[in-house]
């Protein structure tokens, strides 16, 4: 009973929210941004100290001034992503600009899917709609990790398929994929690939951002396995409310790649677009809380 109230007053608060045109929108951001980064305090020791073992290079002045940035895209972030709740497909597609169509869109015609590594940066997830760009039956899936409230697990759902997605859960992914394709369909297979893993789902550790680092290596396990080719989603925030997204060729023959190697080259990238314009990468996660297990001696 308490789970379906708060999805009811979740529910109708960000059903209110969904309604405000942008530019009111984008006032509220600035007055929560003034709440949560200089009242709260919100996680303003886990960003420090992300951004100072990052860029070691950069001075107090630097990192505050990134910092500072990086918490008004969050509150933006966060409103963009209630927004979804409400926007037009017209809208949405005016506000996120997919570069290079006709070239991932022929991988998955003629290869039957393809594998999205999508990074926690810039507005993504207004990728879920690339549904509406893709070709008609064809399946824009996107792999999540469910949230233990089944109501607000709901919601949230509901958000990210009002453009035609096809949530699966991220530990029904392989299952769910070979039923579309024994089905017949096409896809394209988003998953977010740099998400902090537990322990048991640690598979490649590297060096990222100068500190040790540990990946999932799901989306590689998938290409692999389905044979698809594998794109980065290079996402470039242009200005409030408007983005662009270039997918761009990691390699169409998986299968020939060595083990780890899909994902170490994501980590590349990734290192790469974040030292562009660091701020708009979720820097509130507790990334590196996981350590490097020591080698046991022979």
């Amino acid at each position: 009973m308490k789970s379906k109230l708060l999805y009811l007053l979740t529910y109708v608060g960000m059903w209110l929210l969904a309604i405000l045109p942008f530019p009111v929108l984008y006032a509220l951001s600035d007055f929560i941004y003034f709440w949560l980064y200089h009242v709260i305090g919100y996680r303003r020791k886990v960003v420090g100290t992300n951004l100072k073992n990052s860029f070691p290079e950069k001075s107090a002045a630097e990192l505050k001034a990134i910092e500072r940035k990086f918490y008004h895209y969050l509150c933006d972030y966060m409103l963009e992503d209630v927004k979804m709740l409400r926007m037009s497909e017209k809208e949405l597609c005016k506000r996120m600009t997919y570069e290079n169509k006709e070239a991932y869109l022929r991988m998955i015609d003629e290869r039957g899917g393809i594998v999205l590594l999508i990074p926690h940066y810039a507005n993504f997830e207004w990728i879920t709609g690339m549904g509406m760009i893709m070709r008609p039956g064809d399946v824009p899936v996107q792999v999540y990790k469910p949230l233990k409230d089944v109501y607000l697990d709901g919601l949230f759902k509901y958000i990210r398929s009002r453009f035609g997605g096809y949530n699966v859960p991220k530990h029904s992914t392989a299952r769910e994929v070979i039923r579309l394709r024994r089905d017949g369909k096409k896809m394209a297979i988003g998953l977010i690939t740099d998400q902090s893993p537990n322990m048991n789902e640690a598979h490649h550790w590297t060096t990222f951002l100068n500190q040790d680092t540990v990946f999932m290596d799901g989306a590689e396990r998938i290409a692999k396995m389905m044979d698809f080719p594998v794109f980065y989603c290079e996402l470039r925030k242009e200005r409030r409310g408007y983005c662009r997204v270039e997918f761009d060729l990691v390699t169409d023959r998986p299968k020939e790649t060595a083990d780890g190697e899909i994902t170490e080259i994501f980590a590349r990238r990734l290192e790469q677009t974040i030292r562009k314009e660091p701020a708009y990468w979720l820097w509130s996660h507790k990334r590196w809380k996981l350590k490097r297990p020591e080698k046991k001696d022979e």
